[in-house]
């Protein structure tokens, strides 16, 4: 009989803007296991608490084994595989948010070199900061702060031990960086992607390569995928009417808005409301 298992908990939307936790969990993967070719589209970090098995990402491919590390970068390519013999169990957390990129940017992980093996990193600090995570996994509002937090915390462990400077950005991750902090304190008003290239002092067309390139997406389904989250946000959480939230999420037009809020949801914002209270 396998003695394989996976215990994985996925958050729900209470999604907080900067960074936030998107999922965590424990896996004794069966041998020879497999995920990918695929892409995800948030990070994830790895560490092996036992066995190994080989990760690709690009053109890297590497076998790790317990004690090391690695991470997945969202819009990348990439797949990994449990050895046949003894094959991999590890603890992860996936996150997402604006502060993100440039956290990442400030450890040793990179597309180049999506690990760190062990011995760099005392492997419990690690451990613990995963374990600690997974401990406060809930949809409440209170634990997505709370696991947050405890991310923050990891996450500062890895810039610790990174003991090198920030490399220079990518020009493209600096233009989409920059406009998402326009699009965060300014996503309340009737901004527009000409408003939002003209911050960044680039061309509308420039910002749109630079988002396709960094995020896979438009800067204009960029504004409007934020402006929706907030939406959700407002409905589940005040009594404020439909009208009144899409103007304070940005939307001038309310039938515009309940279209957009179908077209990304499934369903209208009042119906969206109703099931969430129905809860």
């Amino acid at each position: 009989m396998s003695d394989s298992y996976k215990y994985s908990y996925k958050i729900g939307e209470d999604f907080l803007n900067s960074l936030s936790v998107y999922n965590v969990g424990y896996q004794k993967c069966e041998p020879e296991y497999q995920w990918g070719p695929g892409v995800r589209d948030h990070y994830c970090i790895h560490h092996i608490l036992s066995g190994g098995g080989r990760y690709t990402m690009g053109k890297v491919t590497v076998h790790l084994e317990k004690g090391d590390t690695f991470i997945l970068f969202p819009g990348t390519e990439l797949q990994y595989q449990a050895d046949r013999d003894e094959p991999w169990e590890y603890c992860w957390a996936g996150f997402m948010g604006t502060d993100a990129a440039s956290i990442i940017r400030s450890t040793e992980f990179s597309r180049e070199t999506p690990y760190i093996l062990k011995g760099k990193i005392p492997a419990e600090e690690i451990r613990r900061g995963l374990e600690e995570i997974y401990q406060l996994k809930g949809n409440t509002y209170e634990s997505t702060v709370a696991m947050t937090g405890k991310l923050y915390s990891l996450l500062a462990v890895f810039i610790h031990y990174a003991g090198h400077t920030e490399p220079e950005k990518d020009p493209h991750v600096m233009y989409v960086e920059k406009a998402m902090t326009y699009i965060e304190t300014n996503y309340s008003y009737p901004v527009t992607v000409e408003d939002i290239a003209c911050y960044v002092g680039i061309s509308r067309s420039h910002l749109f390569r630079s988002f396709q390139h960094y995020m896979r997406k438009s800067p204009k389904d960029y504004l409007t995928g934020y402006r929706i989250r907030q939406a959700c946000h407002l409905l589940r959480e005040t009594d404020l009417s439909v009208s009144a939230i899409a103007y304070s999420v940005g939307f001038e037009n309310n039938l515009y808005f309940s279209k957009a809020f179908r077209k990304q949801k499934g369903v209208s914002p009042s119906e969206y409301r109703r099931a969430k209270n129905s809860k």
